[in-house]
């Protein structure tokens, strides 16, 4: 969930991920005790892995180049996929929202939307 909130911030702010990433990162440690890790790509290494460490005993985990040319990365497919699965929900493919949280909300509602459609086996029911 984190990588989602840091993507919609970027993005609104059109700032890149790796410079906004203590403004998103640093509340959402204080608020959420139990984050111990954090998957990230080997742009983040660096000052930001330091600051995790010390101040939030979190570990900041770094994917590593497997190999030259398109190489599928470890974990890498579970955020493309879950950004593909919020580009299906119409309210999430446009910045219509004023506020984070209210952004934040529709992306909770459209996950727990898509986990009860696998719950029940993907019926559809029209009302």
């Amino acid at each position: 969930m984190l990588g989602l909130v840091l993507s919609c911030f970027v993005s609104a702010a059109n700032v890149a991920d790796v410079k906004a990433s203590p403004v998103v990162l640093v509340p959402a440690l204080e608020n959420n005790a139990r984050l111990v890790k954090i998957l990230a790509d080997q742009s983040y290494r660096g000052a930001i892995r330091v600051l995790l460490q010390q101040a939030f005993d979190c570990t900041l985990e770094l994917t590593e180049k497997l190999a030259q040319g398109f190489v599928v990365e470890p974990w890498r497919w579970v955020v493309e996929r879950t950004f593909a699965w919020l580009e299906n929900a119409r309210r999430l493919c446009r910045d219509y929202e004023a506020f984070p949280e209210h952004h934040e909300s529709f992306i909770y509602i459209s996950m727990i939307r898509l986990m009860l459609r696998k719950l029940t086996n993907n019926q559809r029911s029209r009302c």
